[in-house]
């Protein structure tokens, strides 16, 4: 175990159990969140309740981020670039530009404060028991510093390059992840529109070569039992095929399918209102735009 402090700033439905994983493996942790309940429940478990961002930049080594937006994290770094010094470490797991993500790491590190972009893969469940995936980017001596962290919120790290990599990496993994949610809806969608059951359907997709992970290990957990509580909203999985579409299109990549996949989440999120919902509320979209129910197992 590091015996550096961490600054832990964003505890929503991924943050809060791998923050609550560092506490709980004796790491010293101060907490942050817009939210206070948030901060409230972090200090239950064993961490410090900083007052702000600052207090938890001012307290901490190493920062670790996890929020919403880009315009999220920039506000974090621009406190670090304000009051940080050197030697600490900025290492971001939020779902971010990759642009903005080169550029905080260049600001900091000409203040002397290392930078690692750690995209997380897996779901809100393996963050529960500590075992989310990180894609990171990073110099080797600032990924060295953080590998005690990740091993205690994880257990699978993939080095993807220098600053900026892991984040890219995210980008392109979300891109197919959530262009493949809409394709699972639409089949779903279809089949029971031509009279197949939902129970049908799963067992012959999830022991095809058509299967995917979210249908069969997280789907049935969600929205074919009937919940579309958001474990992962919506309006993320649009910001992050957004931020995918963006890029590509920056980088002179056709995306015709995610263009359109990020098309039909922004139709459930204005038309249909479910921005808020988990991700497989697209299934609920996509039965709505058919005339059907949505099917459950």
């Amino acid at each position: 175990m590091s015996g550096e402090r961490i600054g832990f700033i964003g505890l929503g439905n991924m943050g809060r159990p791998m923050a609550t994983s560092l506490v709980t493996k004796g790491f010293p942790v101060t907490a942050y969140d817009v939210v206070p309940t948030s901060v409230q429940i972090l200090a239950q478990r064993g961490a410090k309740a900083a007052r702000d961002v600052a207090d938890a930049v001012a307290q901490s080594d190493i920062i670790v981020t996890m929020l919403p937006n880009t315009p999220d994290v920039d506000g974090v770094i621009a406190e670090v670039l304000k009051s940080g010094r050197k030697g600490q470490l900025c290492m971001d797991m939020s779902t971010i530009d990759p642009i903005a993500s080169k550029r905080f790491a260049a600001a900091l590190a000409a203040k002397g404060i290392g930078w690692v972009d750690a995209g997380v893969g897996r779901s809100p469940a393996h963050a529960e028991r500590g075992e989310s995936l990180f894609m990171v980017g990073g110099t080797d001596a600032d990924l060295k510093r953080v590998e005690p962290l990740l091993g205690a919120m994880g257990n699978k790290v993939i080095p993807c390059g220098g600053p900026g990599a892991g984040i890219t990496m995210k980008i392109v993994l979300n891109f197919l992840a959530m262009s493949t949610c809409q394709l699972t809806a639409e089949a779903l969608t279809l089949g029971t529109k031509l009279g197949l059951t939902a129970r049908t359907m799963y067992d012959v997709i999830t022991n095809s070569l058509a299967n995917n992970d979210h249908l069969k290990n997280y789907w049935p957990t969600k929205v074919l039992g009937g919940d579309v509580d958001p474990g992962f909203a919506i309006d993320l999985a649009y910001k992050d095929l957004s931020i995918g579409v963006t890029t590509a299109n920056a980088a002179g990549v056709p995306v015709f399918t995610g263009a359109a996949a990020r098309e039909c989440l922004g139709q459930a999120r204005a038309a249909q209102g479910l921005g808020g919902k988990d991700i497989t509320a697209v299934l609920v979209a996509a039965a709505n735009n058919a005339g059907v129910k949505p099917p459950k197992l």
